[in-house]
């Protein structure tokens, strides 16, 4: 009974620190990819050619056109760092440099992405993505 007992705590311990790193392994890991991709992108100018890419591109304008008037108290949730640490835990980051690596080599069009992104998240997702998208965009 007694080596149950501390097999079970010990159980429940691994079980908590299982946890706990993946939480905050997962939470860190957002909040770096964030950093890099944010830097790179002010650094390298690369906002400003994405701005006129989706002006410029009516499908892109379109899926993005909604993101203005959205209410985001109804979101689930608000930040950049949310946002990635929610696409790496839906997508993970092999499966990202993956659909990057098709999208620039031409393998996979942009409807075909699209269309991967509708698939592996809920509506309320799209729209909270949507937003922060937008909101960045217009920011910088």
């Amino acid at each position: 009974m007694r080596l149950l007992k501390y097999l079970l705590i010990v159980i429940i311990a691994l079980v908590g620190l299982g946890y706990g790193v993946y939480f905050f392994g997962t939470k860190l890991a957002s909040e770096k990819l964030m950093e890099v991709l944010s830097s790179e992108l002010l650094n390298s100018g690369e906002i400003e050619i994405i701005k006129q890419t989706i002006e410029n591109d009516p499908e892109l304008e379109a899926f993005l056109k909604d993101a203005k008037s959205v209410d985001e108290s109804d979101l689930p949730f608000t930040s950049k760092e949310e946002a990635t640490r929610l696409i790496i835990k839906k997508l993970g980051i092999k499966e990202l440099q993956n659909i990057q690596s098709q999208f620039q080599q031409g393998e996979i069009t942009k409807e075909e992405l699209l269309q991967e992104i509708e698939r592996n998240f809920t509506e309320e997702e799209l729209t909270a993505l949507k937003v922060i998208v937008y909101k960045e965009l217009n920011n910088n």
